[in-house]
């Protein structure tokens, strides 16, 4: 007879177990792909009590303790400004699934809240410092932020239905205002539909956003409110329906641009034309 395991390991068993295939493989491909941990690092997990970052923070965790090559985390929970319901739920539940977290207050929302252009993009501005800043005092050499697949996909998509761009999200970059410092996204590889299949399976309850425009598309009647990544997870949804793999197609296609068929692109903040190759070789 097994020995009894604690709630906490029975949702960490499930990781490797139940969603190996799903969650953790996808993980580890990522990790390795993209060079996201290397030894001697310093990372900080930063978690702002949602599903992906919890997850996040317990996969990590799962690769502190078996992983050959040495490094070291913190986890970070940066509070720009919950109600007392949202916080205690955060505290409550990396007591449950034993993420030692280490909270630091913020007033974002506040600021991002009364600000009369772009609030989602200024409170992600400034989110992103606060963490650095934290990171670094606590002399981290990497910031573990808990983007998805499913968020690299729609991001992409957002950017050409409305930005007029073919942008993705990069696995890691270095950061332009905080020298010698590196974001990493190590659930690039995981399907926002796994992350939900294994909330629903431990039958945990996180927050959402909790800031009011989360609360526009939650209370709408379609679900999307004026929330474009909303509508086009709603159209990646029933696109779904026709090709199982148009997730996966979009994703393998950010990873293999053909420049040769691009009339534009730009690099390094230069924007070049397909015209300059065409005068070369006429």
């Amino acid at each position: 007879m097994g020995r009894i395991l604690e709630p906490y390991q029975e949702v960490e068993r499930s990781i490797v177990k139940k969603y190996r295939k799903t969650i953790w493989n996808p993980f580890i491909a990522a990790v390795k792909r993209y060079r996201l941990i290397e030894s001697g690092d310093k990372i900080a997990v930063c978690i702002s009590g949602g599903k992906d970052s919890m997850l996040m923070a317990k996969l990590m965790q799962q690769l502190h303790r078996h992983s050959e090559v040495p490094f070291e985390l913190e986890f970070l929970v940066m509070d720009p400004g919950y109600n007392e319901v949202n916080r205690r739920k955060i505290e409550s539940n990396a007591e449950f699934l034993h993420v030692p977290i280490k909270i630091f207050e913020t007033d974002i929302f506040e600021i991002a809240n009364n600000a009369s252009q772009s609030p989602c993009y200024l409170c992600a501005r400034m989110r992103r410092g606060h963490l650095y800043s934290k990171a670094r005092e606590l002399d981290c050499n990497k910031i573990a932020l808990g983007h998805h697949l499913s968020d690299v996909i729609e991001t992409t998509l957002i950017g050409m239905f409305y930005g007029s761009q073919i942008q993705a999200m990069l696995p890691k970059l270095h950061s332009t205002n905080f020298k010698g410092m590196t974001l990493i996204r190590p659930l690039y590889c995981v399907n926002e539909d796994d992350i939900l299949s294994w909330k629903r399976y431990n039958n945990l309850e996180f927050i959402q956003c909790a800031c009011r425009f989360t609360d526009n598309y939650t209370n709408s009647g379609d679900g999307i409110g004026d929330s474009k990544r909303q509508e086009i997870k709603h159209l990646i949804k029933s696109l779904r329906k026709d090709n199982p793999q148009i997730e996966k197609n979009i994703f393998n296609s950010i990873h293999s641009v053909c420049l040769d068929t691009m009339p534009g692109y730009k690099t390094e903040g230069e924007e070049h034309s397909f015209m300059e190759r065409f005068d070369r070789t006429e």
